[in-house]
């Protein structure tokens, strides 16, 4: 495969539009300028537009006399009249006395009172209460509710700080039918849910148990490779048996403060024993799991208080029938012994990826609720996608649907299907990455290197697509499947593998003279086969069966940490021994290069012309050149070059 090492520009992360957090001096602000805006507000009402001028009452009472006044409005004691002239005069009366003895015992005829309009006001009406009583009123009703806001945010602060050690896992009630899940919903995994029938049984059956005398396991710890369904699993057993569902991953226990991952746990397994019988699910347990005692974080390290508790919780003093805990994780390496020793997670269930007929199982319940073409073949992209877990084929009928419908079309076809696969192992195509006349002509021959090398080697997988057009960080890709999964991989397979991987430097090299950037990743590639194969396999002569290296190294800090337990003698043999196998799987791939050179310029020059060549136009290619094409029945096709040997 040709790497591509263009790099994008890094997006920079902006911030959004509003700010994450409310402060409380923003909250102040608002206050004071709501304030000023409510009395601003009741300043422009409450103004009169014209001036009264206060006066007595007896000037009042001449301007009746002397027709001089038009109206009188009579407000509680308060004398409002207004003149001829527009003028406007105040005056206070008796408060014992009304207004007609007031003037009449100031002169005024009853005739003058009568040609003059006197208006009663309400002084006790609620508009007038209201006016008088908003200036005060308002900033205090204003006052109360900014005290009443302040403490309701301290009280919930404080009520989250009291909540702050409680379990936070999501519950799964037996009654809810819409996040329910059997194990008719999980394809595959036979061995594990035959493992799992038990945990059911006993959870619907616990007397049948009890009276044999049997103890059910208290703990089952379902270990895989990511995306093959362990979490899936663990819903689907508490769907089968009808009871309530606790989910929580590993992470979520631990926090900033101490002692806060201890009272989750403590907590969680009490609402569990409240709601028996019942499952506890937590997922990633690797990250409070860890074995103790490697120094790193020290003696009073959260995870550990958090796998203490969990360890105290699971066979302390207080048994807890009827409440089964199961965990998943990828990493069973770094547990700590602890927590897998009998009366805990004594129960493992290794789940694997899914073969073949699993696929297909798979396959069928993720295109359930999707519409499909006629032409679709489950069966032969199933074939397709050997190393793929639950997780890959889920998002590979996603984004089938996707190209579908990108195209307009009701339906899923194959070549969706067939395009997916693709995009899911290498990334999406990249049509708008051009690449010049030369580059093209370099793709076309390091892929063609490999192809070539692929179908001619007894031991190597057979090729059903080669391609030059970019997707991911690939400028061009050779897709090789074997006709048969395989558990276990021979040493003979390995060689043929390196030197299928050497194809593309070897063919640089032969037809241009000069080496490019593409072979960067085969190399890593080859080099990591050919060290496993001396370190952990046994596989060299010289160095013996031998395991010097681990799967897993120390993880410190983030990094992986080697743990080399040999000598710098037995280093540079390693290295000598590495640097051998892939010298002698170059000669391999120049002789079958040089060997096949007709076909190998006809390959190159029918992808230069088309960019992709598919199975069957490919071997048609191979048989035209004379080469063997390889079948399905045969192990080793008897017109081959012979693998290199160590």
């Amino acid at each position: 495969m040709a790497d591509n090492n263009a790099q994008k520009p890094k997006k920079e992360a902006g911030n959004g539009l509003f700010p994450q957090k409310f402060s409380f001096l923003n909250f102040i602000a608002i206050v004071v300028l709501t304030f000023v805006f409510i009395a601003a507000v009741y300043a422009q009402f409450s103004t009169k537009t014209i001036s009264a001028t206060p006066v007595s009452l007896s000037e009042i009472a001449t301007g009746v006399q002397k027709n001089l006044i038009v109206s009188i409005t009579l407000n509680g004691d308060q004398v409002t009249a207004t003149y001829a002239d527009k003028s406007v005069k105040t005056a206070q009366k008796e408060a014992d006395a009304s207004l007609t003895d007031s003037l009449s015992r100031l002169g005024v005829a009853p005739l003058k009172m009568a040609s003059t309009t006197i208006t009663i006001g309400e002084p006790s009406g609620f508009m007038f209460w209201a006016s008088q009583l908003a200036p005060f009123l308002i900033p205090v009703i204003f006052l109360i509710f900014f005290v009443w806001f302040i403490s309701r945010q301290m009280r919930g602060a404080g009520m989250q700080a009291m909540t702050f050690g409680q379990s936070k896992a999501r519950i799964t009630l037996p009654d809810d039918t819409k996040q329910r899940v059997t194990f008719k919903d999980v394809a595959g995994a036979k061995e594990a849910k035959q493992e799992l029938l038990e945990i059911v049984d006993f959870l619907k059956n616990p007397k049948k148990f009890i009276e044999i005398g049997a103890e059910i396991p208290k703990g089952v710890i379902l270990m895989g490779a990511p995306g093959t369904g362990k979490t899936l699993l663990a819903r689907a057993v508490a769907g089968e048996a009808n009871v309530a569902f606790f989910s929580i991953s590993g992470s979520e226990f631990v926090e900033m403060f101490v002692g806060v991952g201890a009272s989750r746990v403590r907590d969680l397994f009490k609402m569990a024993k409240d709601a028996a019988p019942s499952i506890v699910f937590v997922d990633e347990i690797d990250a409070v799991g860890r074995a103790r005692g490697s120094g790193v974080g020290g003696g009073n390290d959260e995870r550990e208080q958090t796998l203490n508790q969990i360890l105290v919780e699971m066979d302390g003093f207080e048994p807890n029938e009827k409440v089964i805990v199961m965990a998943a994780t990828n990493r069973p390496d770094v547990l700590d012994p602890a927590l897998l020793r009998p009366g805990r997670f004594d129960r493992r269930v290794v789940i694997d990826l899914p073969d073949r007929n699993d696929r297909e199982e798979i396959l069928k319940i993720h295109c359930a609720k999707k519409q499909l073409a006629e032409d679709v073949n489950l069966r032969i992209v199933a074939e397709r996608t050997p190393g793929f877990s639950g997780a890959d084929l889920a998002s590979l009928m996603n984004e089938a649907a996707i190209l579908a419908a990108r195209e307009d079309r009701a339906k899923i076809g194959q070549f969706d299907l067939i395009r997916s696969i693709e995009k899911v192992m290498l990334g999406p195509e990249r049509r708008s990455h051009i690449l010049s006349i030369k580059e093209k002509e370099i793709t076309a021959y390091h892929e063609a290197g490999h192809a070539l090398i692929s179908s001619v080697l007894p031991h190597a997988d057979p090729v059903h697509k080669i391609s030059i057009i970019s997707r991911g960080r690939a400028a061009g890709y050779t897709l090789k499947l074997p006709f048969e999964e395989r558990r276990l991989q021979s040493r003979k397979e390995f060689l043929d593998d390196i030197a299928v991987s050497l194809g593309g430097y070897v063919s640089e090299v032969m037809m241009f003279g000069d080496l490019t950037t593409g072979a960067s990743n085969d190399l890593s590639v080859a080099t990591a086969l050919a060290r496993d194969m001396v370190t952990r396999y046994g596989m060299s002569e010289k160095i013996g069966p031998v395991a010097l290296e681990s799967l897993q190294g120390r993880v410190l800090y983030g990094m992986g940490v080697s743990d080399h337990e040999y000598s710098e003698k037995v280093s540079a043999e390693i290295d000598a021994e590495v640097s051998r196998i892939m010298s002698e799987a170059r000669t391999v791939a120049e002789k079958t290069l040089t060997g096949n050179k007709k076909a190998f310029e006809a390959i190159a020059k029918k992808l230069i012309e088309v960019e992709t060549i598919e199975r069957e136009d490919y071997e048609k290619i191979l048989t035209a050149q004379g080469i063997y094409v390889k079948k399905k029945d045969e192990l080793v096709p008897s017109k081959a070059i012979p693998s290199m040997i160590v």
